[in-house]
């Protein structure tokens, strides 16, 4: 891999994370990793509920403590990192995005569905009105053709995006899908590509090399693997990949090691690893957040998480639908169904 670019890597361990915790982070978790983070020379570090801005809720899970709150905690304690907040329209609001920004976030992820960008506009637009730098964040990417993938991001560009990432939100991509799109959209846009993977298929560093070789510039990491379901690229490990290619993140390589073995690991109750049922998630392609639920659904209905997974897989759920699954589990239940164990 002959390469001759700098890789900015954001870190998200204090937001796709959260799903792993159960949305119960503290303020002292979060000034401790910030902190620890921002010595070691990371840009970006993303801050919110796990599901964004405005995500605190029954469905998607109630914050232990409010995420604003959090992201002024984060800011207070970094000197170089730049805070950023993740926005799903129609979870988060435009009020959201302003308090974000009032108390010191310099980046706006704006997520959506990978076949729904055109809800993104007015939110990309009051970022950069905010002074924000901006992305436009395609989630589960993996179910769309390329073609209608370049097509949603050249939206997100058209809206004003700064940079575009392909979301691999269930861990489902094989490394030629993610070069093959990586590519595409390095051809049809002039912003900057990002890549977002989790390891669900114990491909996150594979899918994330892919899209480098491929052109994205922008890779996201969580230290400690500190993500939903099997986590995603665990940072402190790409950053000694990237180091060992020749390609330069800026990050301190011994800090990252420490900081995730002495602030980060006391915070997983359990480590991350690709159990039977994150496994799952990424085999049936359901979004990796789900998997908690999917747990608790099972306990509650006394059926196997693995079969409302990938019934949930079937139906081609997404993102914001995490009402399906009790449904779900509860049809199990009711008519238990026949699935490729």
């Amino acid at each position: 891999m002959t390469i001759n670019r700098d890789i900015v890597i954001t870190e998200v361990a204090l937001r796709d994370g959260s799903h792993a915790i159960g949305h119960q982070y503290t303020i002292e978790q979060v000034t401790a990793v910030a902190k620890a983070l921002d010595e070691a020379n990371v840009p970006y570090i993303e801050v919110a509920h796990g599901d964004g801005l405005g995500g605190s809720s029954q469905q998607y899970g109630v914050s232990l403590t409010d995420e604003m709150e959090l992201i002024e905690a984060a800011v207070s304690v970094c000197k170089k990192a730049k805070i950023a907040v993740l926005l799903l329209p129609g979870i988060g609001t435009m009020k959201e995005l302003r308090q974000a920004a009032s108390i010191g976030a310099k980046m706006a992820r704006i997520a959506t569905h990978v076949t729904e960008a055109d809800v993104a506009p007015q939110h990309i637009n009051l970022a950069k009105e905010l002074g924000m730098e901006t992305v436009g964040f395609l989630m589960m990417s993996h179910m769309v053709p390329t073609k209608k993938l370049v097509e949603q991001a050249k939206l997100m560009e058209k809206y004003g995006a700064d940079t575009v990432y392909v979301v691999d939100s269930a861990g489902a991509f094989l490394p030629h899908e993610v070069r093959e799109r990586i590519e595409a959209l390095r051809q049809a846009l002039d912003v900057n590509i990002g890549f977002h993977g989790h390891n669900n298929l114990s491909l996150a560093m594979a899918n994330s090399l892919a899209a480098i070789e491929a052109g994205a510039t922008k890779i996201d990491g969580s230290v400690r693997c500190l993500g939903a379901g099997a986590g995603n690229t665990q940072t402190e490990v790409l950053v000694a990949v990237l180091e060992r290619l020749g390609l330069k993140s800026g990050i301190d390589l011994y800090k990252m090691m420490d900081l995730a073995e002495t602030i980060v690991a006391p915070i997983l109750k359990t480590p991350q690893e690709i159990t039977r049922n994150s496994l799952v998630l990424g085999y049936a392609g359901v979004y990796s957040s789900f998997l908690l639920h999917s747990q608790r659904a099972a306990e509650r209905f006394n059926v196997d998480s693995r079969d409302i997974l990938i019934e949930l897989g079937k139906r081609k759920v997404i993102g914001g639908q995490e009402d399906m699954i009790l449904d779900v589990a509860a049809q199990i239940a009711e008519n238990p169904i026949s699935v490729k164990k």
